[in-house]
């Protein structure tokens, strides 16, 4: 178990990155990446394509290990543990592109992040004994009464996933994380491919589950509008370096994020910009 690691809480940051540095062969995918998260906050990683955000998400959850720098969560050193100690200890997450079992129903897919959690062994699940029964009996309740009434998709909850639209899928890929009990909820672009209705949905998600679950979120987003309307603090990438933090008005502000990501600076600007590159294609 994990006990030397979840003995003592946190006194500061809930999570620290400090000095994080990923490369693949010759090419750096991050380069001294360092940043806090606050508990009970919202914090959104932005940054052009190919920025590394999504390589800081997988060094974070403990997919990539860094070259040099270190991840702490709640204030112990967690960079060498593998990604399902890291989710056993609270970080759940989303993915960019969706990582759903299609075949498998929307109750299946959420009840799956409960795994690593479950304390049945083989035998109990073999025959179903008493407490693979209890398991089973309190991971539904929780499923059914909490997440998917919190996210209203009890009309889906035994739909397969294949025959769900992307903005559903999306907010089942959510439930499934948010079933693995995390203190940290990481999204991979939650709102990606969605429309304006699906994207204030999202939002208000997010909001609902740091509000009324008290779960931190950290996110990376190329929206915006919601990332400045959401964020109490935002950290700006480009080519694997932090170039801006703090919160989304000084970010937005700065004129090293202007000259890299925002152009003249104005985020209505900025979103004109991508409606008219999303006519285009």
């Amino acid at each position: 178990m994990d006990s030397a690691l979840t003995a003592s809480p946190a006194t500061g940051p809930l999570l620290q990155v400090q000095g994080v540095t990923l490369a693949f062969g010759g090419v750096k995918a991050l380069s001294g990446v360092s940043f806090d998260v606050a508990p009970g906050s919202i914090t959104a990683v932005i940054g052009p394509n190919g920025a590394g955000k999504t390589s800081l998400f997988n060094t974070i959850s403990g997919f990539y290990r860094p070259s040099s720098g270190s991840v702490h969560y709640k204030g112990q050193d967690i960079t060498r543990l593998p990604a399902p100690r890291r989710a056993r200890l609270g970080l759940g997450r989303s993915f960019q592109n969706i990582a759903l079992f299609r075949g498998m129903t929307v109750l299946d897919n959420i009840k799956l992040g409960r795994h690593a959690h479950l304390q049945t062994n083989v035998l109990d699940a073999l025959f179903y004994l008493g407490r693979a029964r209890r398991e089973e009996a309190a991971l539904r309740a929780e499923v059914e009464e909490r997440i998917i009434d919190f996210l209203e998709i009890d009309h889906i909850r035994h739909a397969p996933v294949s025959a769900l639209s992307y903005g559903l899928q999306k907010r089942v890929e959510m439930a499934r994380a948010l079933a693995m009990q995390p203190e940290i909820l990481m999204l991979d672009e939650p709102v990606a491919g969605m429309n304006r209705e699906e994207t204030e949905d999202m939002a208000r998600f997010i909001l609902d589950v740091r509000a009324e679950w008290g779960v931190t979120v950290l996110m990376v987003e190329h929206d915006m509008g919601m990332v400045m309307d959401l964020s109490d603090h935002v950290v700006v990438l480009n080519f694997g370096q932090v170039i801006a933090r703090g919160d989304p008005a000084t970010v937005q502000a700065d004129p090293e994020v202007i000259r890299a990501y925002l152009g003249s600076g104005d985020v209505g600007d900025l979103r004109r910009k991508l409606h008219a590159a999303t006519g285009a294609a």
